[in-house]
């Protein structure tokens, strides 16, 4: 039986390596208030990361629970990032770093979540 790489495979991979980077930027930018954002990007970047390993090796299950996760986090970034625009228009200032970087998790996500629908549904 061949194996089947689902090509969404690295973009899961490379998704949950920059989820883990933006978590450490995150964090190095005010340590004081950004230890969530350490935690989760490291334990949803670990995640996705072996998600994209599991895909890789052709298993059919790690791309369902992928689109969950990606949905999951899509929403909390969806969240987080208005209301941290919403403070940055507000005058929060200091709140501009945070809000690009949730921001750009967020077009993280739109950019990953189709690759795996398509995958999903060509060879799931």
């Amino acid at each position: 039986m061949s194996k089947r790489v689902f090509a969404s495979s690295y973009w899961l991979a490379g998704f949950g390596c920059y989820l883990f980077l933006a978590g450490i930027a995150g964090y190095a930018s005010n340590p004081e208030a950004a230890k969530t954002a350490l935690i989760t990007g490291s334990v949803f970047g670990f995640l996705h990361l072996v998600l994209g390993m599991c895909a890789h090796q052709g298993m059919r299950w790690s791309l369902p629970v992928a689109l969950g996760t990606l949905s999951f986090v899509g929403a909390a970034f969806a969240w987080r990032s208005t209301v941290s625009w919403m403070a940055v228009a507000g005058g929060e200032t200091e709140k501009l770093f945070a809000a690009a970087l949730i921001t750009s998790m967020l077009v993280g996500v739109v950019l990953v979540w189709p690759r795996v629908f398509l995958d999903w549904r060509r060879r799931g």
